[in-house]
């Protein structure tokens, strides 16, 4: 009976230890830019061919009145300044209204009937590139549809993705993972920067700009 009851007492703290020690241990908090978990595992793009691939508007936005330069155009010209990446913008052949309340209740209708605006200009050939860098402001938390006329104009399967965006409170809004979906790609960590640091405090908004770089393996 005493080796029986052993037995069983051992085979409880088995358990126990099992339960417990599988649980990785938090670690503290840290400087990072403010990226977020990438929708697929992460590739190390260091050292491959790059494009960034961006939709930008100017006229009025939010917090930041009438602009002559779109939030996402500067962070898109700060990442091909850094790592040398060529360039294309997607322009709607139709132009959003210069009014930002006319903007938003287009691009509500728009993200509801799952639109396609059409988009100008030759597409690009992504044959030669590795990554793509794709920025975009937030949506009604989604990408402008015309980013999804791009996914289905340009096929990018087999590319790496590294998503860029600009918003004034939604963060990311779970855009990595409609990217992951829409082109069936692996997707990095994403950056996420307020339209009002890209436009006010530049040298902040370069700061995290170079942090995500080296983040996914573009940085020194």
């Amino acid at each position: 009976m005493k080796k029986w009851f052993t037995m069983v007492a051992l085979a409880i703290c088995a358990l126990t230890l099992t339960a417990c020690g599988g649980a990785p241990a938090k670690s503290a908090g840290s400087s990072a830019p403010k990226v977020e978990a990438p929708a697929k595992k992460e590739a190390a793009p260091a050292g491959k061919r790059a494009l960034v691939v961006y939709f930008s508007r100017a006229d009025e936005n939010y917090n930041v009145g009438y602009i002559e330069k779109g939030n996402t155009k500067i962070l898109a010209e700060m990442i091909a300044e850094a790592t040398g990446a060529d360039m294309f913008e997607i322009k709607p052949a139709k132009p959003y209204p210069k009014e930002y309340t006319a903007t938003t209740n287009l691009a509500k209708k728009e993200k509801n009937e799952k639109a396609r605006p059409e988009i100008v200009g030759t597409m690009p050939d992504v044959s030669g590139y590795d990554v793509i860098f794709f920025g975009y402001p937030i949506w009604w938390g989604d990408l402008p549809m015309p980013c999804y006329t791009f996914f289905e104009k340009v096929k990018l399967v087999g590319k790496t993705i590294a998503p860029f965006c600009t918003h004034e409170g939604s963060g990311l809004a779970g855009t990595d993972r409609y990217i992951a979906s829409a082109t069936n790609t692996t997707v990095t960590a994403a950056l996420e920067v307020t339209g009002t640091t890209a436009q006010k405090n530049q040298d902040e908004a370069k700061k995290e700009v170079l942090a995500w770089l080296k983040t996914i393996g573009f940085g020194k």
